[in-house]
């Protein structure tokens, strides 16, 4: 039997349909609010919006190829990204002046890094290797479909008053022709993937399970060091 989830530990939430992103955008901000406050715990929230793109705060007008969906402003760090159907998008709200095993308080940078290893980790039991690049953001793989890296999983991530908000977003069986719309992240010379598209044809809630476990080997305090 899994143990039961330490009290400490962030709620999570499997969002049901497709999530508008400006009612996600709103959420998000309400509960990283919230848990500064001391009136919720910290979460992760697992969601498929509808075909949308999405502006950093790096984005520039010509990372926009073609406004063929909504186009929202982020406020996350970053540049353009997709998000919508068959891709996993997880907003993860942590209170980063905690105390923890493996992440140091206040350090935005090894949370970054502890996203990355959490997107690694669950690509691993697929065995997929993802592997983090000098340069360019994400999680990139060996695609042998067009022989040369693409990326797999999109982060960015925004931080207020040591609050967390954003997260990741795993492509599992996204129509990749919607990438099209922009430069992703702001690289054009790499391309982008799925799970599908690599040989492994997982569901959902097989991606939400890897996450789940991948999860507690990067973040849970009572783990080993």
């Amino acid at each position: 039997m899994p143990a039961p989830p330490r009290p400490d530990a962030p709620e999570w939430t499997v969002f049901e349909g497709r999530l508008p992103y400006p009612e996600a955008l709103a959420a998000m901000e309400a509960r990283a609010a919230a848990i500064r406050a001391g009136t919720a715990a910290e979460a992760v929230w697992l969601v498929e919006h509808p075909p949308t793109y999405t502006a950093g705060t790096s984005a520039t007008p010509d990372g926009l190829v073609d406004a063929r969906f909504p186009v929202f402003r982020a406020g996350r760090g970053g540049q353009w990204t997709y998000h919508g159907p068959g891709q996993r998008t997880a907003y993860v709200m942590l209170d980063l002046t905690r105390e923890r095993r493996r992440l140091p308080p206040r350090d935005v940078r090894c949370y970054v890094h502890a996203l990355e290893e959490w997107v690694i980790r669950a690509l691993d039991r697929f065995g997929i290797r993802g592997e983090r690049r000098d340069g360019r953001i994400g999680i990139w793989v060996a695609d042998r479909a067009t022989g040369t890296e693409s990326k797999v999983a999109a982060i960015g991530v925004r931080v207020t008053r040591w609050v967390t908000w954003h997260g990741i977003a795993l492509n599992v069986d996204p129509d990749l022709g919607h990438f099209g719309g922009i430069v992703p992240c702001g690289i054009s010379e790499h391309g982008v993937t799925s799970l599908h598209r690599l040989g492994v044809p997982a569901t959902m809630e097989e991606a939400d399970s890897a996450l789940r476990a991948a999860w507690d080997e990067v973040f849970d305090e009572g783990g080993a060091p």
